[in-house]
């Protein structure tokens, strides 16, 4: 095991590095290169990366808290059961990566792409979204109360049975997704009526 406190690294290339087990403490990571590394269980806190490369990485059961990962691209990369806490992950790409187990605790992914993503049954309670591209992403069942989708991308995302209860879906259009079965507040389902050009008095 490592531990790097209070470092910075400048476009670093990490690529195919085993890098597991490592502990990281407000480090500071700008346009480094990750990809394909080994970095399962490793954890974060405080810590910032900016437009880095995690594409094909490994970060099984990596924990994160009070990270921000910003414009970092995590294509193809493995997150299972992952844990992100209060982290910042706006405009980062999650294209293709496996998200099975992952925690959301709170936190701010906004401008994230999640297109196609599987995240049925996840917690997503409070999540920052706003203007998250979710095209197609499965949703089912998932709980996003109090979660902030404005404007968010939700084309085609499969929602039946999510609790969308209490979110913030200003700018949604409802008519592109499958809501069957979505538990929604009574703002939310006037939003819907209208949508379809219902007249709510």
């Amino acid at each position: 095991m490592y531990q790097y406190i209070d470092e910075t690294y400048r476009e670093v290339d990490f690529s195919n590095k085993d890098l597991r087990e490592g502990e990281l403490i407000r480090c500071i990571f700008i346009r480094c290169r990750f990809r394909a590394a080994s970095l399962e269980e490793i954890t974060t806190e405080g810590c910032r990366f900016e437009e880095c490369d995690f594409s094909g990485a490994q970060l099984n059961a990596s924990i994160h808290t009070e990270s921000a990962f910003v414009n970092c691209r995590f294509t193809e990369a493995n997150l299972f059961v992952a844990k992100f806490e209060q982290c910042k992950m706006t405009g980062s790409d999650f294209v293709k990566a496996s998200l099975d187990g992952v925690t959301f605790a709170a936190g701010d992914w906004s401008y994230t792409n999640l297109r196609g993503a599987q995240l049925s049954k996840q917690d997503l309670r409070g999540l920052r979204l706003e203007e998250a591209d979710l095209y197609g992403a499965n949703l089912e069942k998932a709980d996003l109360r109090k979660a902030d989708l404005t404007r968010a991308q939700l084309a085609h995302a499969k929602l039946q049975g999510a609790d969308l209860r209490g979110a913030i879906m200003e700018g949604v259009d409802f008519r592109s997704m499958d809501v069957k079965g979505a538990h929604m507040d009574i703002h939310q389902a006037v939003a819907f009526l209208r949508s379809y050009g219902a007249k709510v008095d």
